[in-house]
């Protein structure tokens, strides 16, 4: 039997006015925001001014400050390498391997009591690195400049994860990249990167994608362009900054943000982009709070905090850290919840409703939550740091910034453990930014407790540990050298 339907002509009006409000009533899936990450190198705490320098000039980057939130407790390593570890891999430094450049056997042979591990110089290609989380999510991704991670066959970032990807590591003037790139004469690394950073936003701006631009400013060799330089000159130090051709360094990696965020808002993409600023570790300079005094003082300083880059100290693992997204991230707060480099990784892969990779250990937590509301706080019982190594002295001929040593930063304490020595440090960083008041004698039940909590992490992370030399093995290293040179193991200032 045949069935014969028959449709009114008010009927099919009806019904494809109905079709078309449940069209319009559907909302589109939201699309997945941009990511822009600019790393700078060595930069300071304080270096910039909307956190605290009353020298630096940093416009564009107190501008991103103010039209989002300014993570005021965010730590990375020591030095260069392990943090970038840290940040593309998710993972502490035990993990990885990568605990410093070069060697943990720095400085003189003769001032080291102790066997260090070795330390690795590439991250492991066992790692499902960020860049290759995001890829799988559906972004194109990009990255130009300081990798420092192996830059050589499979460990090069464009085997890594990046669709697209140029590195160089040693010079802001007369550089080479790998691959070679050809750019005008005379150029700085920074405008360089920043070239090739705002080209490849708009040949991207109609997908999702991730750009990493890690500056090889403000690192050593101190230079910049020389008009920036002479402008500089011409104004008085304020504070405890002073050098005209760091700050013309600073001016740089701002102007390169300045031009970053431009062409973003020129292409309508602000609203759904998500840019962060931040640096792999403290400023060079500092060292008047944590060694002999020396004429030589490096080429910052990290007021109120102690220390500088190379050590465990709060100038040599707290950064700026600043991150934008209009409409999710409110303007111009401030959070201080600890964050690390660790959390970094599962944080972006939070906000762009990604997924780790099963069977792949993070070892951070996403700070998603504070950066949407900054009042929140993180299920997290500590932050760890591990560095079983030395690295000499930025200011002395011979001795060190730090030796071995491992700590732990829970709640308002943090505990510093020397290896070498056996001895420890607790300080109470809400009353004491600048540790300058040791409290381990006075509160030996929390040494106590945060000590026990170290070891037990180091023991389930499975940290290489340095020993002790042997009095036959102190006997046959060869006596230092009377010049205080350091011969294979010289300065590399990282």
């Amino acid at each position: 039997m045949k069935l014969l339907l028959v449709f009114t002509l008010p009927a099919l009006v009806l019904a494809s006015v109905g079709l078309t409000l449940a069209a319009r009533a559907a909302p589109a899936p939201p699309a997945k925001p941009n990511i822009v990450y600019i790393l700078a190198d060595d930069l300071g705490w304080t270096d910039l001014a909307c956190q605290g320098s009353n020298y630096y000039a940093t416009p564009h980057l107190d501008r991103l400050a103010a039209q989002g939130v300014r993570m005021l407790r965010y730590y990375n390593s020591q030095n260069c390498a392990p943090t970038r570890a840290a940040l593309m891999s998710g993972q502490y430094a035990p993990r990885t391997g990568i605990y410093t450049v070069g060697t943990l056997e720095r400085g003189e042979a003769a001032d080291r009591r102790m066997k260090v591990p070795a330390n690795v110089n590439q991250l492991p290609l066992d790692k499902f690195i960020l860049p290759q989380a995001l890829k799988a999510a559906g972004y194109a991704t990009g990255m130009f400049g300081k990798w420092h991670l192996g830059n050589a066959g499979d460990y090069h970032p464009s085997r890594r994860g990046f669709d697209e990807a140029l590195v160089s590591d040693n010079k802001h003037f007369n550089f080479t990249t790998i691959p070679p790139a050809d750019y005008p004469a005379g150029q700085y690394f920074a405008d360089f990167v920043t070239d090739r950073a705002v080209d490849f936003i708009g040949r991207h701006r109609d997908r999702p994608f991730f750009l990493y631009v890690p500056h090889f400013a403000v690192h050593t060799p101190i230079q910049a362009k020389p008009d920036y330089i002479a402008a500089w000159e011409k104004k008085r130090p304020q504070g405890t900054h002073w050098n005209p051709t760091y700050a013309a360094m600073i001016q740089s990696v701002d102007e390169s943000v300045g031009r970053i965020v431009a062409r973003l808002e020129e292409l309508k993409l602000t609203d759904n982009t998500i840019i962060i600023f931040s640096s792999d570790n403290g400023g060079l300079g500092g060292y008047q709070s944590t060694e002999a005094p020396s004429e030589k003082k490096g080429f910052t300083d990290n007021s109120p905090l102690r220390g500088g880059k190379g050590t465990l100290y709060e100038g040599g693992t707290r950064v700026p850290f600043i991150v934008r997204w209009p409409g999710v991230v409110p303007a111009g707060r401030t959070s201080d919840v600890p964050v690390a480099h660790v959390d970094v990784y599962p944080t972006l892969l939070d906000l762009v409703g990604g997924t780790p990779r099963a069977g792949y250990t993070l070892d951070g937590v996403s700070f998603a939550p504070v950066l949407r509301d900054p009042s929140a706080t993180l299920p997290r019982e500590a932050l760890y740091w591990h560095f079983p190594g030395y690295l000499e002295s930025y200011v002395h001929p011979r001795g060190w910034r730090t030796s071995p040593v491992g700590a732990i930063h829970a709640g308002e304490f943090k505990l510093l453990e020397f290896f070498e020595t056996g001895t420890v440090e607790l300080y109470n960083l809400r009353d004491d930014i600048g540790e300058s008041r040791n409290l381990a004698a006075k509160a030996p039940a929390k040494v106590q407790e945060l000590r026990a909590k170290l070891a037990a992490w180091r023991t389930q992370i499975g940290a290489a540990m340095p020993t002790m030399k042997t009095a036959a093995e102190l006997a046959a290293t060869p006596a230092a050298s009377s010049t205080g040179k350091q011969g294979k193991n010289k300065k590399n200032q990282n």
